[in-house]
């Protein structure tokens, strides 16, 4: 070989070998080949690859991890090692297209599948469970409603306090009930958005336990059930009303009712009576007027055992407005928010759970999901995930949001705003300017064989076909995807919540198709986006109160992914 062709030409081979099909016990090889062309190399270099070669074409693919061309170590063999040099810094180009992979399989892994993720979740050790604070899965119910009830269960931000008299209630003797071991309960959810209105599950609650059906809101802070105290304005409502015991009253002075009423007038506060009085509004104009109560909850686990807390909630003996209607066939609110009163908060302040609430509901026509309250629930990979606001209700900012590959705006701006994420909401509110915006953007639809019915009354916008409808899968072509985009203006990537035709159509009862998001000027503060019932469907959606975070991920919401071979959600026939 001539002294030009002296200088170093590096190259490598690496070869795969598969077993046959015939004995697959033989395993796969691995071959790797780097060798230099000229004549001064070491001849025990040359002839290496060849022998290791032929030794591996004789093992199973167990022991190739010590025996297949990489055993040797790179620093004694300076040929190996400056092929190592020559191919990672080379060439800026080479750099470039390393680092490109490499971010490019990190964006892969963010996007893993959520089958490959559920398979890998049931990798923790069950034993887990047993460890530190448990995690309580409820159902969900279908409730009976009104058609096209606007129902808006979005607490006023605060407790607003009247003199009231002191209610009058029996005494009777508490029963002695033995606390058990923490455990995870199981409870299956029902319910959907039209023509039933909510969703809501269930609580055991007393001694000895009832139970009473509860909406299921994360926009309001406290617990309440109707109660005969005695029941001043009560709807008829699914069980026989909460019958409290003086016993139970929770005093004015307890700092638990400085809490509830931290908001209210100063005027009300000090109040010389004995009992903790409240009143609810709401952002639909209803209202709850009651006193609170301490009583036990009691929360049923899996392996069959009971969970009791001393629970404080309200006693509701005096309702108005559309509560009226939407509890015929509920028994009050169960308050699942941020604040001290909530009761996701106060089973963490006793250690029984981890302060995190999730809830899945179903999209489907029939309804129903789960809701659970600790953390053993949430999926440990493919969970998207956003910043929570530093407020009571679970709020998060967002950057902007189209429909389609149309903006719209917030306030005559494509700046962005704030989103409450609100299970007691029926439907989606948008601001003033976003909703026009929404609304213009939707004209398309009436050159595609959509025409607008003034006569349908179920919601503002409806539209007739001249074919029949029968659900929304029948139309959905024509509607395009609400994007909603969270994260900071500096990130390269954003997080995106998209809400498909399904999470803001309905059908009416006239086989209209109907928008099932609404002008939300007067509700809240006007200029924030309400995260409804109508487009939280089809997803898992989790508040994380430990790590200020909300995520979400697309599910089913048959059946928590990591629920146990031996769990099983609730049914009446085991209460």
């Amino acid at each position: 070989m001539d002294s030009d062709d002296q200088s170093p030409q590096i190259k490598g081979v690496v070869i795969i070998s598969l077993p046959p099909p015939d004995n697959p016990s033989l395993g796969k090889t691995i071959t790797a080949f780097t060798y230099t062309e000229p004549q001064s190399q070491s001849p025990s270099l040359q002839s290496q690859p060849q022998q290791q070669n032929f030794h591996n074409n004789s093992q199973s693919s167990s022991d190739h991890d010590n025996n297949n061309g990489f055993h040797s170590n790179p620093s004694s063999s300076p040929e190996l090692q400056f092929s190592f040099r020559k191919l990672f810094f080379g060439t800026p180009t080479k750099i470039f297209t390393f680092f490109s992979v490499l971010l490019f399989a990190l964006f892969l892994y963010g996007s893993f599948s959520s089958n490959t993720l559920q398979e890998l979740s049931g990798l923790r050790n069950n034993d887990d469970h047993d460890d530190g604070p448990s995690s309580f899965l409820f159902p969900l119910f279908p409730k009976i409603g009104v058609h096209g009830q606007k129902d808006l269960r979005l607490k006023v931000r605060n407790f607003v306090d009247t003199q009231k008299e002191n209610f009058v209630v029996t005494q009777r003797k508490a029963d002695v009930y033995p606390k058990v071991a923490d455990s995870s309960s199981v409870f299956p959810i029902s319910g959907n958005i039209f023509p039933d209105g909510l969703y809501y599950t269930y609580l055991q609650v007393g001694n000895p336990p009832k139970r009473y059906f509860l909406d299921v809101d994360t926009g309001s802070d406290l617990t309440w059930i109707q109660c005969d105290a005695p029941c001043r304005s009560c709807a008829k409502g699914a069980h026989v009303p909460y019958k409290p015991v003086r016993s139970n009253i929770v005093p004015s002075v307890d700092s638990i009712c400085f809490e509830v009423q931290k908001n209210q007038r100063n005027e009300y506060q000090g109040s010389l009576q004995q009992q903790c009085d409240y009143e609810i509004q709401y952002a639909d104009h209803s209202s709850s007027l009651g006193v609170l109560i301490r009583d036990d909850v009691h929360l049923l686990t899996t392996n069959g055992s009971k969970a009791k807390l001393n629970f404080v909630f309200g006693c509701g003996y005096d309702q108005d407005g559309s509560l009226l209607n939407t509890l015929a066939k509920t028994d009050g609110i169960m308050g699942l928010s941020r604040a001290k009163v909530s009761l996701p908060f106060q089973l963490a302040s006793k250690g029984l759970i981890k302060n995190v609430v999730g809830h899945c509901l179903s999209k489907d026509g029939v309804g129903g999901g789960y809701m659970f309250l600790g953390d053993d629930f949430v999926p440990y990979w493919g969970m998207t995930w956003a910043p929570m606001a530093n407020t009571d209700l679970y709020q998060a900012e967002i950057l902007g949001m189209n429909y389609g590959y149309s903006p719209l705006s917030f306030d005559g701006n494509s700046k962005g705003g704030k989103v409450i994420f609100d299970s007691g909401s029926s439907y989606t509110y948008f601001p003033k300017v976003a909703y026009l915006d929404l609304v213009a953007s939707l004209e398309e639809v009436s050159g595609l064989r959509l025409v607008q019915d003034e006569s349908d009354t179920t919601l503002p916008i409806c539209w007739q076909a001249n074919f029949p409808i029968r659900s929304v899968k029948d139309v959905k072509n024509v509607f395009n995807t609400l994007s909603l985009r969270f994260g900071s203006k500096w990130w390269i990537l954003w997080t995106v919540f998209q809400i498909p035709p399904e999470g803001y159509l309905i059908i009416s009862k006239k086989g209209n198709v109907c928008l099932a998001i609404l002008d939300g000027s007067n509700v809240h503060d006007g200029s924030t986006i309400i995260l409804g019932d109508i487009s939280l469907r089809g997803y898992m959606v989790v508040y994380d109160n430990v790590n200020k975070r909300i995520g979400w991920e697309r599910a089913e919401c048959g059946m928590p992914r990591r629920i146990r071979k031996n769990q099983n959600l609730l049914t009446d026939s085991m209460l």
